[in-house]
């Protein structure tokens, strides 16, 4: 399920041997600065002051720590990412002229502690859909919750509906080339749910570019793990419905949300 970015017009004529699947997965599927507003305004509305230190589990190429860094110059970050490919990437593409001595980058598990207790921790773009026990699950929002300031906040992102475990693909153009997502494989005895990436280009050829092996996570499991791993509080936060059906970016607190055929959501954990 495509995490629904804005389409960013590009000059570029991409094709399979010259595109970069880094830099078009930041066009197609991420708005650091539309996350970030939200996390700002939900800490800021919970806790009564802005947050500063964030940390960002599964970060990949880190552009939404590199972001957050440039938002303002008291903010601080620290990025855990297992894989160097898109680490390395990202420090080359996205940390230009950020302060080295504000963000972090750490090639460990993302159960492993920080420099500092964050005030808000994330895990985005249903990167902890990796877990695929309940044990597991929920030993890293144990961890989660323990590394937090006194006030800290978690957030997670996740998506459903009827349409969201059926074997389908979604194309969405993005500007001199088309996104696809490929929920490949769903397997309802066990959860296993096996998902691609690929981007197809005018001239024919396409790039297949990431591979995802994951359990599929519904809402009320991951309220009740999130609970049992501690916390005080989950408040879900849902999208709302466009002029055409789909997603118009909005997020707002609710307690039931709609079945739509597909929807987005967060959940923000409260210690």
């Amino acid at each position: 399920m495509a995490r629904r970015a804005r389409s960013r017009r590009s000059k570029h004529r991409f094709t399979a041997s010259t595109a970069d699947k880094h830099l078009l997965y930041q066009k197609a599927v991420q708005s650091p600065e539309v996350d970030l507003a939200l996390i700002r305004r939900i800490f800021e509305r919970e806790r009564g002051r802005p947050a500063r230190h964030l940390r960002e589990d599964f970060c990949g190429t880190a552009l939404l720590s590199a972001t957050w860094v440039r938002l303002h110059r008291e903010h601080t970050a620290e990025g855990f990412d297992i894989d160097p490919e898109p680490v390395a990437w990202g420090l080359a593409h996205n940390c230009d002229g950020v302060d080295a001595t504000r963000l972090h980058l750490h090639l460990k598990d993302v159960r492993e502690p920080g420099q500092r207790a964050p005030d808000v921790r994330i895990a985005f773009n249903f990167s902890y859909w990796v877990f695929h026990t309940r044990s597991e699950l929920v030993d890293y929002f144990r961890r989660a919750h323990a590394s937090l300031a006194s006030d800290g906040l978690f957030l997670i992102d996740l998506f459903g509906g009827p349409e969201a475990t059926n074997e389908l693909e979604e194309r969405r153009r993005c500007g001199g080339f088309t996104y696809v997502w490929d929920q490949h494989r769903y397997w309802p005895g066990t959860g296993d749910y096996t998902c691609f990436i690929r981007f197809e280009f005018p001239d024919g050829t396409e790039l297949k570019a990431f591979r995802y092996d994951w359990r599929f996570w519904h809402l009320g499991e991951l309220r009740d793990a999130l609970v049992e791993a501690g916390f005080a509080r989950v408040d879900t936060y849902f999208e709302g419905a466009g002029p055409k059906g789909d997603g118009d970016g909005v997020f707002r607190k609710g307690l039931r949300g709609e079945n739509c055929a597909s929807w987005l959501a967060y959940l923000v954990a409260l210690r």
